[in-house]
């Protein structure tokens, strides 16, 4: 497996960055290869839940299958990914000074093998790689939850 990790600071307090992390409706806002998120559970997220991410990698699409190892509202995640991308992903907040947060996403992966692996692995390289996705990504959901902050500020 590889291991790609980001950690970046965001202007706002644990709970609203959460929010807005752990929401598996948003995905798509912030990787740009999630399609679509279905088969979510009825009620709140907990360990053991589980949902699909449709990918798209260039013009294949394929299910990917995401279960919630730990979930610990609103400090930390992990999820195993199985499909034709084979992840474990964890996500840590720590609150800072002054309603600050660090978020980190760490990802361990692998696309076993077969075509819509080599697929999904050639894609994400033409994307830059797993580093600049995954940091991407990270920057989506920090302009995005600074955006709803600033808006909650002026209300």
């Amino acid at each position: 497996m590889t291991e790609v990790s980001v950690e970046l600071e965001v202007d706002a307090p644990v709970e609203a960055v959460w929010e807005v992390v752990s929401e598996p409706r948003h995905l798509h806002h912030w990787e740009r290869h999630v399609a679509k998120v279905r088969d979510l559970p009825a009620g709140p997220l907990h360990a053991g839940a589980s949902y699909t991410a449709v990918m798209r990698f260039l013009r294949v699409s394929a299910d990917v299958h995401v279960r919630i190892l730990r979930w610990e509202p609103p400090r930390f995640a992990e999820f195993r990914l199985t499909g034709p991308l084979e992840a474990v992903v964890r996500t840590t907040l720590r609150p800072l000074r002054g309603g600050r947060t660090t978020l980190r996403h760490e990802v361990d992966y692998a696309f076993p093998l077969g075509p819509i692996g080599a697929i999904a692995a050639r894609s994400l390289a033409l994307v830059g790689g797993a580093q600049f996705a995954l940091r991407r990504g990270a920057l989506a959901q920090k302009r995005e939850i600074e955006f709803r902050r600033s808006v909650e500020d002026q209300s």
